[in-house]
Order: structure tokens, then C-alpha cells, then sequence
């Protein structure tokens, strides 16, 4: 494992709400990437209430 970089990262964020299934189902996603790398970056989907869990 590497040590942290002793500078400061520029990270971006980006939401998304995407749509599957010919429109049945939606849901949100939220990207944190860094700015300078196009594979460093993280997404996560998101719920809006445990109901709409499956």
C-alpha cells in the first residue's frame, strides 16, 4: 500500500438518476471521481425509502 499523496486531490461529484427495465425503474446514483484520472472514481446507487428496497 502506498502512502497518501502529500497534495490536494481535485475530486468532482456528479448525480445521476437513471432509468432501467423500458422505464419501470428508477433510481439515483452519485459518482465522486478525481478530475485528473479516468479511472479513479467511486458510484454509489441510492434509495429513497426502505419500502422501495427489494
Amino acid at each position: 500500500m502506498s502512502p497518501p499523496p502529500s497534495h490536494r486531490e481535485s475530486l468532482r461529484s456528479r448525480a445521476f438518476e437513471i432509468t432501467v427495465d423500458d422505464g419501470r425503474e428508477t433510481f439515483n446514483a452519485l459518482s465522486i471521481e478525481r478530475a485528473d484520472c479516468e479511472t479513479a472514481w467511486l458510484i454509489s446507487d441510492t434509495v429513497y425509502a426502505l419500502e422501495n428496497m427489494r
